[in-house]
């Protein structure tokens, strides 16, 4: 009879299950002669496929999950996990650093604490085998496997410092790399007492690590044109907000991950006037971020020429918009304030009402509906005019600040409401944080500083 196998196949963990190799002979009758057991050659290449099926299996579910994953740190996260199933460890780092010097660079623990992954740092990097694969150092080309670190006697001594510290006494690192692009980082996973992986074991999790590194090369990509497109946004926004008497600002701004078109403006005008815009551009991506850049400018022209009248500068913009580029549509709202009177005319143009905020109301300005801009052949809706009380705070947004709550329209423009009347008395002379507890109670959950699919904007003014 074939020996039973143990719970777990090539080192995978066993919550991983594995199919039984063989079957255990049916019991015989009392007084019968057992039966002979079956042919070993054929019994042995029986369970050598039902082994190979196991793996493949294996290695087919956890490629899956980790195809799954869309954001960099979840991949890293991921793969530190599998591999430690597919070599048998329980702890384990990786560390990110693309061979191009671009970035980005980062490392991440499995069963590490921030100051375990310290302690690792403080180890010179050519006596960590993480550090010889990404140097190149001769030797390091491929797998690097150190079954017994304490015994070895030419072992850094900071390192064998921090191994007794940490309690590991065994590693295993493998590269991460892509077949024609060069290295990305370098995985090691450390035992607690000495070990090292069988040769099924090296045979998966290089396998594995094969396809981990063509991911992570392609998630790279993906953070970097992420950042390019956030920085591209940011430098199309106002650096600073002016400083104009009788009005304190406040912005916030929350870019998606394919760079939209939401921005925001606040320019000072003649007669210590104050223009305040706000602004959503249709698509995303760097044609967006391109004509978001081109209809602020151009509202920046058109506000210091006729600021005081809000819907000629958006009839204005409208008409550059129709003829520069028929193909897009954008909305966008304008606000011409006169701090000494805190007295405010706004015209819309398919954008979200302006929300007041104050000790004795809070409520939504009434404006007039009307269509965005270049969407009708000749664009026109009337102003509106209100004034502030002094102490209250105007709050102009974009859209994406809705649909980022993932509720319908109204149940967004209620939380809203109800963000913006919750401010405590405390904050309410401070339009930062205003912002700050608008955003948060609008969007909870880390969803004020998550990466959403809709860019988000908040312009704060707080009258004197």
């Amino acid at each position: 009879m074939n020996a039973p196998h143990p719970s777990k196949v090539a080192g995978i963990d066993s919550t991983v299950p594995s199919p039984a190799h063989t079957v255990a002979p049916a019991p015989t009758a009392s007084g019968s002669s057992p039966v002979p057991p079956p042919n070993a050659p054929g019994a042995l290449l029986q369970d050598r496929l039902a082994g190979w099926v196991s793996d493949l299996t294996t290695l087919h579910e956890l490629t899956e999950r980790l195809a799954r994953t869309a954001v960099l740190a979840e991949a890293l996260t991921e793969l530190l996990r599998a591999g430690a199933a597919l070599v048998g460890a329980r702890r384990g780092l990786v560390v990110l650093e693309p061979g191009d010097g671009l970035g980005p660079d980062t490392t991440i623990g499995l069963g590490l604490a921030r100051a375990d992954l310290g302690h690792i740092e403080t180890v010179p990097r050519s006596a960590m085998s993480y550090g010889r694969i990404l140097d190149g150092l001769p030797g390091a080309d491929g797998e690097i496997a150190e079954p017994d670190l304490l015994a070895e006697d030419g072992l850094d001594p900071r390192h064998r410092e921090v191994a007794a510290r940490l309690g590991y006494a065994a590693c295993y690192a493998l590269p991460l790399s892509v077949e024609h692009g060069g290295r990305v980082g370098a995985a090691v996973w450390l035992y607690d007492e000495p070990a090292e992986p069988g040769e099924r074991q090296r045979h998966l999790v290089g396998l594995y690590a094969r396809y981990a590194g063509e991911h992570l090369a392609r998630l790279v990509e993906v953070e970097r044109t992420r950042a390019c497109m956030a920085t591209m946004a940011e430098e199309l926004l106002p650096s600073r907000l002016p400083r104009v008497a009788g009005v304190q600002l406040a912005a916030r701004h929350r870019a998606g991950p394919r760079g939209g078109g939401d921005w925001y403006d606040a320019l000072p005008l003649p007669d210590a006037a104050l223009g305040l815009a706000v602004g959503s551009v249709t698509g995303s991506g760097p044609s967006a971020v391109a004509a978001m850049g081109r209809l602020r400018a151009s509202l920046r022209a058109y506000a210091v020429m006729e600021g005081e009248d809000p819907v000629a500068v958006l009839s204005d913009l409208e008409l550059l918009l129709r003829l520069t580029e028929p193909a897009r549509s954008a909305t966008a709202l304008f606000a011409y304030c006169e701090p000494a009177l805190r007295k405010i005319t706004l015209a819309g143009a398919g954008h979200c009402p302006p929300l007041l905020v104050g000790e004795r109301r809070t409520e939504f300005v009434e404006t007039s509906l009307s269509a965005p801009l270049g969407m009708l052949a000749c664009w026109e809706a009337p102003s509106v005019e209100f004034q502030a009380e002094p102490g209250e705070t105007v709050l102009l947004y974009t859209d994406g600040l809705l649909h980022r709550t993932g509720d319908p329209t109204d149940r967004a423009f209620a939380r809203l409401h109800a963000a913006a009347a919750g401010v405590p008395r405390a904050l309410r002379h401070d339009p930062d944080a205003i912002a700050d507890h608008v955003l948060r109670t609008v969007l909870p959950d880390g969803l004020d500083a998550a990466e959403g699919e809709e860019d988000v904007v908040l312009l704060a003014a707080r009258f004197e």
